[in-house]
């Protein structure tokens, strides 16, 4: 194989390797304001959201709703709910994937969220998990967010948690979605006390 041929080959391996993942930008180092934490959650069933759009500049989704449209059903959290989204890429498989987490901390132990609680997870909801910014990330969209773990407990001190804690997990193709404006929820709500 003489070197010019090698040559056009190692080209034409690069221009494949670069061809579907240029990148389009930086991002420079932001203030030291950020808040970290969740303040509510919001689920509805599987199967009603019929499509979603991403704008090309803001990269920001729109809800379109199917048929039946979603019920949003509010929780209120504080305190040790987080959302996490890992990636996991493949060179060898030539996959990427992302894996949205959920931890939730309900505090106070009551019949009807613990009735609730067990619908949810034997279901596989869509999330919309709104942070202090009131940042709305839609989670689950393509295959739904599903119960992993969790717990009921009581607490062994004076200071321990008392209540419910819940982990859901999506695997998706995409991390969670920006939305460009929070859902609209039922007033249907636990009220505990």
């Amino acid at each position: 194989m003489s070197i010019g041929y090698k040559s056009l080959i190692l080209n034409k391996l690069q221009n494949i390797y670069q061809m579907a993942c240029t990148l389009t930008t930086g991002r420079k180092v932001p203030c030291k304001s950020a808040f970290g934490g969740i303040k509510a959650v919001y689920l509805a069933d599987y199967g009603t959201i019929a499509s979603i759009a991403v704008d090309s500049s803001t990269k920001v989704a729109t809800i379109t709703n199917g048929s039946p449209a979603p019920v949003w059903f509010e929780f209120d959290v504080k305190g040790n709910s987080s959302l996490e989204t890992t990636v996991t890429s493949s060179r060898e498989n030539g996959t990427t994937f992302y894996t949205q987490t959920l931890n939730l901390t309900l505090t106070y132990l009551d019949a009807k969220t613990q009735a609730e609680l067990q619908t949810i997870a034997v279901a596989r909801p869509y999330i919309v998990v709104q942070d202090y910014y009131g940042n709305n990330f839609l989670c689950g969209f393509e295959n739904g967010m599903e119960v992993t773990g969790g717990t009921v407990v009581t607490g062994a001190a004076a200071g321990d948690l008392s209540g419910f804690t819940l982990t859901f997990e999506g695997l998706e193709e995409t991390a969670p979605y920006f939305l460009n404006a929070a859902v609209t929820p039922s007033t249907e709500q636990i009220a505990v006390n």
